[in-house]
């Protein structure tokens, strides 16, 4: 099932509204006043794009804002200590995801009643229909669950990962203008907007630094330290014996800093992917910031063209500067983001790559 929703035809029709959810949130942050928390904003972002591409769902802006908040306080307790006492971690987390599970449950059905207007199939539309092909009606408890699950696979990590894009933009403006150059030689790019009816999958696709800038990001700053897996037989590793029916973790960092393939593996060079180089094709399990073998995130390239989708737009009509002094540490708990959020001031351009004064407020009413 999950195959069909990450499919290439899936990703074509989710890519328009991916792009209005990221130009909608663009448009909102360059109209603040203020810098904005981008890890905060981001994670707003990534629930917004789960909600409303990924599931379709027509959840009004201000259920919407509740919801998130909901769903943050389910995330920030899921991984507490069993200990069910009245005020423990554990219970606001149960509390909490019965609450998401109510608003969900709620969304569902608003959506299984109202099925007009619709121009493609999201993910549980595709979730429900499987079902029935294999003869299996989906009850309502199995869709709240495949919900969540869809929610919590697109929502911590990317937002991370989206973070971590700003950042590294910010630190390396020529790799920024770089991406522009190759927007316009593309025939994405000109004369400081997106051409119209431009961005395809294909074309994305053939946009070949780009997806070096997204690779490098996704080295440097791995959103997840690692995963878990079970010994299915016998091994040897470096003189000590590992045995069948052991849990193993792998670490996905230490292996990016560690691989022999990487040349100056704390530099974020982008140009280790290019065709010249091509750090990551030397070895099979060299780079694998979406795990390796069987279990692989089956999400990886719904996330991947998110993250291209947004650097996009960030590139066409953004321009964007640091709102403190220094750049932030970065903490690698729960998932990779800088301490502070990472405070950054927005602003919006024209189409001449102009500063857009305040009165932008008109362009916010795009819907998905």
């Amino acid at each position: 099932v999950f195959s069909k929703i990450f499919s290439h035809e899936a990703l074509e029709s989710y890519l328009p509204k991916i792009q209005l959810v990221i130009k909608d949130t663009l448009r909102a942050w360059s109209s603040n006043p203020e810098s904005i928390n981008v890890y905060h904003e981001t994670q707003k972002l990534t629930f917004r794009m789960a909600i409303r591409v990924l599931l379709g769902f027509r959840i009004p802006d201000e259920e919407l804002s509740r919801l998130f908040e909901v769903y943050q306080q389910f995330v920030e307790n899921v991984f507490s200590l069993p200990v069910d006492l009245p005020f423990s971690g554990y219970r606001r987390g149960i509390r909490a995801r019965e609450t998401l599970q109510k608003g969900l449950e709620k969304a569902i059905q608003e959506k299984l009643q109202n099925t007009q207007g619709k121009d493609y199939a999201d993910a549980l539309d595709i979730l429900i229909e499987s079902g029935k092909e294999h003869g299996k009606e989906l009850t309502m408890q199995e869709l709240k669950d495949g919900t969540l699950e869809l929610i919590f696979a697109a929502y911590a990590t990317t937002a991370s990962a989206s973070t971590s894009l700003i950042m590294q933009l910010l630190k390396h403006p020529r790799v920024l203008e770089k991406l522009r150059e190759e927007l316009r030689s593309k025939g994405i790019l000109h004369n400081g907007c997106i051409c119209e009816g431009s961005l395809r999958l294909d074309n994305i696709s053939s946009l070949h630094y780009l997806d070096c800038v997204i690779k490098e990001v996704l080295r440097l700053f791995t959103p997840i330290s690692g995963g878990y897996r079970t010994v299915l037989q016998t091994f040897e590793l470096d003189g000590f014996q590992i045995p069948k029916g052991w849990s193993v973790m792998y670490s996905i960092r230490d292996t990016h800093d560690t691989a022999p393939v990487f040349k100056d593996v704390d530099v974020f060079d982008p140009d280790r992917f290019g065709q010249g180089r091509s750090e990551d094709k030397d070895g099979r399990f060299h780079y694998l910031p979406f795990g390796g073998g069987v279990r692989t995130c089956l999400g990886k390239h719904l996330a991947k063209l998110f993250l291209k989708a947004l650097a996009i737009e960030l590139a066409s009509t953004s321009r964007f500067e640091l709102a403190t002094r220094t750049f932030p540490k970065i903490t690698l708990v729960p998932v990779v983001h800088p301490v502070d959020g990472l405070k950054v001031k927005f602003f919006g351009l024209d189409s001449n790559q102009n500063e857009i004064l305040t009165g932008t407020d008109a362009m916010l009413g795009a819907t998905v």
